[in-house]
């Protein structure tokens, strides 16, 4: 991708994304990610309905007269983007390629993040850690991710999200709320990592994925390429069996990555290209709220 394109495209996401994050998404994302705690803000008079137990008892003494104290949420988070680089990514049949909604997905949690004053910072993996970009606020940061995005080449094309997830564990000390956005697509099981990585952090779980890894479709003979291991083969799209081994493959993968999520109480969202992202997280935001 040149330079002019990739400005055009950071752009045209900021542009979409920025929008979104402020009209929508802000006070839904500040909703559904709480901040650290309570910390003390000021005193006041005590009012009718006050809980007692908030009664400022030195205050009240020296002015004779009932305050209590009033606090109010310690906001600041660091949201953690966990972005799986792997080759896969690069897919698109049906909409869009799975890396550009990633990214379109990625940018909006940033600038939502940032209309509450967060840290936005970004780790980026294959079958290892391939870049970490520390914490920062500002639109400048968050062009910036927009940036590697859309243009970051991986130095390899393999999927390892337990490496992610224990890297993760090991290097940000501080809690966060944190997003792993991946097509899942790996052999490893991460069910341990996922457990600890949670119970440190805030964990939730966002699927890219085309259709078309979901189902072959019967058009005869057709070559696959794998995108991480590079292997060549061709299959007969026609033979109800093929299509029948590939949905029974996709089917139990599905099943593993929600099973794995649900005992781990990571919450798990998954969308394809051709979908409105929008209504899938906002549908996330929301299942968080009642909680």
């Amino acid at each position: 991708m040149d330079s002019l394109e990739l400005i055009k495209k950071v752009r045209k996401i900021e542009i979409k994304t920025r929008g979104l994050s402020q009209n929508i998404f802000a006070g839904e994302y500040h909703t559904a990610f709480k901040g650290r705690g309570m910390t003390f803000s000021e005193v006041r008079e005590y009012q009718y309905g006050d809980d007692i137990r908030d009664i400022d008892w030195n205050v009240t003494a020296r002015q004779n007269h009932p305050y209590v104290k009033v606090y109010e949420e310690e906001r600041e988070l660091t949201l953690m983007l966990l972005i799986d680089v792997s080759g896969s990514r690069n897919f698109g049949a049906i909409g869009e390629e799975k890396k550009e909604m990633i990214a379109e997905i990625a940018a909006t949690l940033a600038f939502s993040a940032i209309q509450n004053n967060d840290k936005v910072s970004v780790i980026f993996f294959s079958d290892k850690i391939e870049k970490f970009i520390p914490p920062k606020k500002g639109r400048k940061h968050i062009l910036l991710l927009i940036r590697e995005l859309l243009d970051f080449s991986p130095s390899s094309n393999g999927t390892n999200i337990n490496n992610a997830l224990e890297y993760l564990t090991r290097v940000i000390k501080k809690h966060c709320a944190t997003f792993l956005i991946s097509d899942f697509i790996d052999q490893s099981d991460y069910y341990k990592s996922l457990s600890i990585a949670n119970h440190k952090h805030d964990v939730t779980g966002i699927q890219v994925y085309d259709k078309r890894e979901a189902q072959l479709p019967n058009v005869g003979l057709m070559k696959v390429v794998d995108s991480e291991s590079g292997v060549e083969q061709w299959i007969n799209t026609s033979s109800s069996k093929v299509r029948q081994v590939y949905n029974k493959w996709w089917y139990e993968r599905q099943l593993f990555m929600n099973e794995t999520a649900r005992r781990c109480a990571v919450d798990l969202v998954s969308v394809a290209t051709d979908e409105d992202y929008v209504k899938a997280l906002m549908g996330l935001f929301k299942k968080r709220a009642i909680r």
